[in-house]
């Protein structure tokens, strides 16, 4: 047993201490190329995406929380509003005219920067929803519980001592 045990220890080697990347710093980095080669590329579909994602870039600016959960949830809802104006600037053959007509018709403006605000709303009222939900279960199930209790303390001939007492003004018991 202690051979196997040495063995094991033996054969545990150190792994050698690897510098950690920088992080956001990079991540930005990368999102700024690819941005920079999609414009290169295909200048109508990055002024469309542009256009259309306009308030989550705007959450993305103003969003300083731990892994951005507004500006992902957002971003999200906005990328959903621009699948199909991409699918018609693509149909089209991707001329930047094409895509400052799309950017610039109400008609396909609105419908992606509502998405972005049903985003920006499910990420503000979702969390009360999730509170009054589970403050709702809490107290049905308090109810029960008192429900029970009493159930079991009548079954049982036992005084719970739970009526409220009469106090006079200076708060100590009346009698």
């Amino acid at each position: 047993m202690a051979k196997a045990a040495k063995a094991a220890k033996a054969a545990k080697v150190k792994a050698p201490k690897v510098a950690k990347a920088s992080g956001p710093r990079s991540l930005t980095w990368l999102s700024g190329l690819a941005c920079g080669v999609l414009a290169a590329v295909a200048p109508g579909l990055a002024f469309l995406c542009l256009g259309l994602l306009a308030p989550a870039l705007v959450a993305l600016w103003f969003d300083r929380e731990m892994g951005r959960p507004t500006a992902r949830t957002v971003l999200t809802c906005g990328l959903a509003g621009c699948v199909k104006p991409v699918i018609t600037l693509w149909n089209a053959g991707q001329a930047f005219q094409t895509a400052l007509a799309l950017v610039f018709d109400p008609a396909i403006l609105a419908p992606a920067w509502a998405a972005a605000a049903a985003g920006w709303l499910i990420i503000q009222l979702a969390p009360l929803g999730v509170r009054s939900g589970l403050e709702a279960a809490a107290l049905t199930r308090a109810a029960r519980l008192r429900a029970a209790r009493a159930r079991i303390a009548e079954a049982w001939d036992i005084d719970l001592g739970l009526e409220p007492r009469e106090t006079d003004r200076t708060g100590e018991a009346g009698g």
